[in-house]
């Protein structure tokens, strides 16, 4: 779904493997399994970017990575080679 938003928009997405295990880390729960995931997903990953976005650090045709630095999930441009 945020793929396809952020599509909308000509704004790619690119989700660092060290992100996804975060957010696996912090969707899990042994007493209620994956049910958090989605609130996980929600505060700690869209709501971080939607303010990034609305702050205008990512524009059309840019190609966004989520990492993890310090324990936090990050936002950042895809460097150029």
């Amino acid at each position: 779904r945020l793929a396809k938003l952020l599509e909308d928009r000509k704004i790619t997405i690119d989700i660092d493997q060290a992100a996804r295990a975060w957010l696996a880390n912090k969707g899990y729960d042994p007493a209620y399994g994956a049910r958090p995931l989605k609130r996980a997903i929600q505060t700690g990953f869209e709501n971080p970017l939607a303010q990034k976005l609305l702050a205008g650090e990512f524009v059309a045709g840019d190609t966004i990575v989520a990492d993890v630095e310090q324990g936090r999930l990050v936002f950042g441009k895809q460097k150029l080679h």
